[in-house]
């Protein structure tokens, strides 16, 4: 039997597990939606714990800070108690706050001090811009140029990472690591147990991010010994547009004086009583700064219910049959097209969303648009395509590949400027 046939796909939608779990999604009629790894849909408990906090500030006003469901003041904690599961760390490990950007600041003002030989910064040549804005500010902060004080890993290939190139620039000039634990272009999942541990030989703090993999990649950050970590909520996490980040500092290392102090960072029993010393929290709270954005993590209360439910095991298994049915139906349909398939083909090397380069991939996502499927295009020439096992059918798959099969035999995308749009 085919992979393309419809029944193959059916009976693959038939034994699914988490085929349930679609139904609490708001799913759009004619559209075929892979960009979960951009920005996860709505779904309805995420819509539910929102309407519920905007009750409680209707109804409580400011005695919502410790009254109702989910009191504010709290807040933060408590979330990162629930979503510690998915990067395995312990509860006071964890905490949901700031953004992503923020969060790396904040975990390079506090345990980026460069002193003696050891003053740079690692990272990579493949990583999200925003993290290397981040990194090199936090250099200039101290009176360094990134010229000289970031060692940026190269690429073999232009797509991924060799964890022998990464280990190898760990010399003794090194101060902190800060690497992506999935490749936002090409979806590979970097050894973060081996670099961690790797890192620690050297005399090295390292630190990950999270932002690709949360969600759709099982963890274990604690046991890895990893020093920090931090991620956005938006991807596979589904909290919804500019939803708060999370943060993740191994308890060893609390006592560490946050970088950047705020009020919120602080003891809570001690918080209230405006001292002008501040006490830290003893746990990842400590690096909290500034007030919580109570609307912007609602709704990843209703979100992480459905992953407490599901289970990320389950999540993963079914994440990487999605993909691999993916490339099996690239394979099938796709050949003698152009596309080239850039994600790692091994499991263990590869996250939840699969990357193909094409020379006219701006346009061909275009008319994938125009067809209703949701693609995502990352410049000079990738498509990124993220089946999400919550919400995402084998069926789903099916359509999406047979529709880009015949955008590229009748060469539909040829009406359209091979340009990306404002947001790609």
């Amino acid at each position: 039997m085919k992979l393309s046939s419809k029944d193959y796909a059916a009976a693959q939608d038939v034994a699914d597990e988490l085929a349930g779990f679609r139904d609490e999604f708001y799913i759009q009629p004619e559209s075929i939606y892979l960009d979960g790894n951009s920005l996860g849909l709505l779904s309805k408990r995420a819509e539910a714990s929102l309407l519920d906090l905007l009750g409680s500030w209707k109804q409580l006003g400011i005695d919502g800070w410790t009254e109702g469901k989910n009191p504010w003041y709290y807040m933060a904690g408590r979330l990162g108690e629930k979503m510690a599961p998915l990067v395995g760390a312990e509860p006071e490990e964890v905490m949901v706050t700031g953004s992503t950007t923020a969060n790396l600041h904040q975990m390079l003002a506090t345990f980026y001090r460069p002193e003696g030989s050891r003053t740079k910064i690692l990272a990579d040549e493949l990583n999200f811009p925003s993290d290397l804005y981040a990194i090199k500010s936090q250099i200039k902060l101290r009176g360094l140029d990134p010229q000289e004080h970031l060692v940026s890993v190269k690429s073999r290939d232009g797509h991924t990472l060799s964890e022998d190139d990464i280990i190898t620039a760990m010399t003794g000039e090194v101060a902190v690591a800060v690497l992506p634990g999935v490749l936002y272009r090409s979806g590979q999942i970097l050894d973060m147990e081996r670099l961690t541990a790797a890192a620690h030989e050297r005399g090295i703090l390292i630190g990950f991010d999270l932002c690709h993999s949360i969600g759709s990649v099982p963890h274990a950050l604690h046991d890895w010994n990893t020093d920090f970590a931090f991620w956005c909520t938006y991807k596979h996490l589904n909290g919804g547009p500019g939803s708060s980040g999370g943060l993740f500092v191994n308890r060893r290392l609390f006592g560490t004086e946050p970088g950047l102090a705020g009020w919120f960072g602080s003891d809570k029993e001690k918080q209230f009583d405006m001292d002008h010393v501040m006490t830290p929290a003893g746990d990842a709270a400590a690096y909290q700064v500034g007030t919580p954005n109570i609307l912007s993590a609602a709704p990843v209360i209703g979100s992480l219910e459905l992953f407490e439910e599901a289970g990320i095991g389950r999540i993963r298994e079914k994440s990487l049959r999605l993909t691999d049915y993916l490339i099996g139906l690239v394979g099938e349909l796709l050949t003698g097209y152009g596309f080239s398939i850039a994600s790692p083909a091994g499991h263990a090397q590869r996250g939840g969303h699969v990357y193909l380069e094409h020379d006219e991939a701006a346009r061909i996502c275009r008319a994938l648009k125009e067809e209703g499927v949701i693609p995502d295009f990352r410049a000079p020439k990738g498509i990124r395509l993220a089946p999400v096992a919550l919400y995402n059918s084998f069926e789903e798959v099916r359509r999406a590949m047979l529709i880009l099969r015949d955008i590229m035999k009748e060469e539909r995308y040829t009406k359209f400027e091979n340009r990306r749009g404002i947001i790609a």
